[in-house]
């Protein structure tokens, strides 16, 4: 059994996902749907998303991507590249015998762009409306098969839960 390598993520309308490096929503229901996606798991950000979550997230590996070398959070991994969290991340659950437990890839553009090809499924949250985002969400049209879908409202915004694959 291989690690299943999933995209998480919440867009707008035009795949926007992020403004001045915050998200430019708030969905109480789609913050909820990602702890309970990710608690427990192994999640791979950018460092520019950590600097925006400006903390570990708890009960999870949390595995920071940057290209400066001499980059250190106490709590997190801190690798240079896509290749070695994926690396990483495989070892781990090898040696823990939880293959089946997953590998979630959390932003931001950056990596999101590099991991298209590797990802077996995206957790995709369509926020309605256009946000003036500056950050997009990549073409994910090769992710046809659609497991999962559901609707709902909250805090004012209009939302579409959806579980893709290729």
């Amino acid at each position: 059994m291989n690690a299943k390598i999933s995209l998480i993520v919440a867009v707008d309308n035009k795949n926007g996902m992020g403004k001045v490096g915050k998200m430019p929503w708030h969905v109480p229901a789609d913050l909820k749907r990602f702890k309970e996606l990710t608690t427990g798991k192994i999640i791979i950000m950018g460092r520019k998303t950590f600097d925006s979550i400006g903390r570990i997230l708890p009960n999870r590996t949390n595995i920071i991507i940057t290209r400066d070398k001499d980059y250190k959070v106490g709590g997190a991994v801190v690798v240079n590249s896509l290749e070695e969290a994926i690396k990483l991340s495989k070892q781990k659950l090898t040696s823990q015998k939880n293959l089946d437990s997953g590998i979630f890839i959390i932003g931001g553009g950056e990596i999101f762009r590099q991991s298209m090809k590797i990802a077996d499924r995206i957790y995709l949250t369509k926020i309605k409306g256009d946000f003036n985002a500056d950050t997009f969400f990549p073409d994910y049209s090769d992710f046809k098969k659609n497991l999962f879908e559901e609707l709902g409202e909250d805090n004012g915004y209009k939302y579409k839960f959806l579980e893709l694959e290729k």
